[in-house]
């Protein structure tokens, strides 16, 4: 509960009082509006049918207690008189996001009362085995998981379910059924949705089973994500952040390659931006385009600038790199504000979420100094890439003046790893950081990392969102069998465990972590997940070469 007040209070921190009078971008707002509706996708629908009836396990081995085992054919419960079945438990085969319909038949005499039943969709075995508190008090809403009340009142016709939902098991229960009439539940369909197509890239033979099998996966979370925005997870939030969009961009790119996706979002968070040109970290489609008002995470802002050069990059798209240039200069010019004249990122004076991990206790004044370099350097290739004349020596000064003080000053040079903040907390994302920002390189960057990954003292990454950084700092590092080590056993070990997407929060050694105090609520499809793609195709020499 702890991590959702202070969310809740960095989010009340940036209120609209902090916001200018004078709307900087008011002449290009609307335009970018209307180009990101322009490249709103369609979304393509396949009609999955349940493979099994299956039964829950309670087995302390599988991943959180609980797993399903096979114990029929869906023909079986379609045939029988659904007053004496009761209660059953249909697998997809597969994670899908969309829409559940049932066909209620009757089966002796005539309806003469409604039925009600309750549904209850999920994503993982012990989502819907676990018990729901009466007492909530959970860190989000108890309304994000997915059970709902149905009451049907005419028979032999279908009944869609009006909220979308994200799963793999349906869970069906008889409530409530009129004693003078038989009735089957006869038919369940499921209509998926994804603006995802075609996967454009394969592995080669010589590529090992469990590298396949984790790419697989990786782009099967992407595909759920991608609807018609990148949504950090259709089961929830529904909606699109901005350090995911990063992530996700990333992985697009070496999967399906449906960069409109990608230009669309762009210049959503671009046309919905604050009055002052600061992007807030997420925004909602409907009833129309709107951000959550008051929420800000400035690591995220300045990823905008990185998800804009991989863009440019990708697709060579300069008209919409020189657009959105601006956009990304007024989020690192709003950083520069929080520098000192020392080159040091004062997160004192930033009161506002620095989000890099769920991760209880993290210190993150080595991270924001990190990422404050990055995006400096990544402002200055997206000018340079772009062609627009700027004077970029200001942030080069300016980078390395904040890569003398972190040297200087963060760095301990008896451990050989940097220490974070007032109490110089050692932490794996401290080395990431300074890794990704070429504070630190070669040998003394694999040290550092390699003393923080082995330490038992150290404060490690609680999330795949953090632990894709630590790949790619291994990556940056040379540390070529480590990375790829890392990545078998960390996303590889949610395949062992069952996962046929990547999940939100995972902890090899703690199946019920959770940012939210209560795992269920977790999305088992989160968009932060899916990188092992770009990662497998980026370096080819280090995760597609044989065992």
């Amino acid at each position: 509960m702890k991590r959702t007040i202070i969310a809740l209070a960095a989010l009340m921190a940036f209120s609209m009082s902090d916001i200018n009078a004078d709307d900087v971008f008011k002449q290009e707002r609307s335009r970018w509006l209307e180009i990101a509706e322009q490249s709103k996708p369609k979304l393509h629908r396949t009609v999955v049918y349940p493979k099994s009836i299956v039964k829950a396990v309670k087995d302390n081995s599988a991943f959180q207690g609980w797993r399903y085992e096979p114990t029929g054919k869906p023909e079986d419960v379609f045939k029988s008189n659904f007053r004496q079945v009761r209660s059953v438990t249909f697998d997809l085969g597969r994670h899908a996001v969309g829409y559940l319909s049932l066909h209620f038949k009757t089966l002796t005499n005539c309806q003469d009362a409604p039925i009600r039943v309750k549904v209850f969709c999920g994503e993982l075995p012990a989502e819907l085995n676990t018990d729901m508190p009466e007492n909530w008090t959970a860190g989000l809403s108890r309304a994000w998981m997915q059970d709902e009340i149905l009451t049907v009142e005419q028979m032999d016709t279908t009944v869609t379910l009006a909220r979308r939902v994200a799963c793999r098991y349906i869970k069906i229960e008889l409530l409530a059924e009129s004693y003078g009439f038989d009735f089957a539940l006869d038919g369940l369909s499921f209509t998926a949705e994804t603006s995802a197509q075609t996967d454009r890239l394969s592995l080669p033979q010589t590529c090992s089973p469990q590298i396949r099998k984790i790419r697989e996966v990786a782009v099967n979370t992407l595909q759920e994500c991608m609807q018609t925005v990148y949504e950090d997870g259709p089961k929830r939030d529904r909606r699109l952040w901005l350090g995911d969009l990063y992530l996700e961009s990333l992985a697009n790119m070496y999967s399906f390659q449906t960069h409109d996706l990608t230009r669309r979002c762009l210049y959503l968070f671009a046309g919905l931006s604050a009055e002052n040109g600061i992007i807030y970290a997420n925004s909602f489609e409907t009833p129309k385009p709107h951000p959550q008002y008051a929420c800000y995470l400035l690591p995220y802002n300045l990823l905008f600038i990185s998800t804009l050069l991989e863009y440019v990059n990708a697709t060579g798209d300069m008209k919409t790199g020189r657009d959105l240039w601006k956009v990304g200069k007024r989020q690192l010019d709003d950083a520069i504000e929080y520098v000192d004249a020392n080159g040091m990122f004062n997160t004192a004076h930033r009161p506002t979420w620095l989000f890099f991990d769920w991760r209880e206790g993290l210190d993150v004044n080595v991270c924001m100094q990190g990422a404050m370099i990055f995006a400096l350097n990544q402002m200055t290739e997206l000018t340079q890439r772009l062609g627009i004349k700027e004077d970029v020596s200001k942030w080069k000064k300016l980078e390395t003046l904040m890569k003398n003080y972190a040297r200087k000053n963060m760095y301990n040079s008896s451990r050989r790893v940097f220490l974070s903040g007032k109490d110089n907390q050692f932490s794996v994302l401290s080395q990431v950081w300074m890794i990704k920002s070429g504070v630190i390189f070669g040998k003394k960057a694999q040290t550092a990392l390699r003393s923080a990954l082995a330490s038992a003292e150290s404060v490690k990454p609680g999330t795949p969102y953090a632990t894709h950084y630590v790949i790619d700092a291994m990556l940056i590092s040379g540390m070529k069998d480590e990375a790829r080590k890392y990545l078998e056993d960390y996303w590889g070990g949610m395949v062992r465990k069952g996962a046929d997407t990547f999940w939100e929060a995972y902890d090899p050694n703690d199946d019920f972590i959770s940012p939210y105090n209560f795992s269920p609520l977790n999305s088992a499809c989160h968009a932060w997940s899916c990188t092992p793609v770009y990662f497998i195709h980026k370096y080819p020499e280090v995760f597609q070469k044989g065992n």
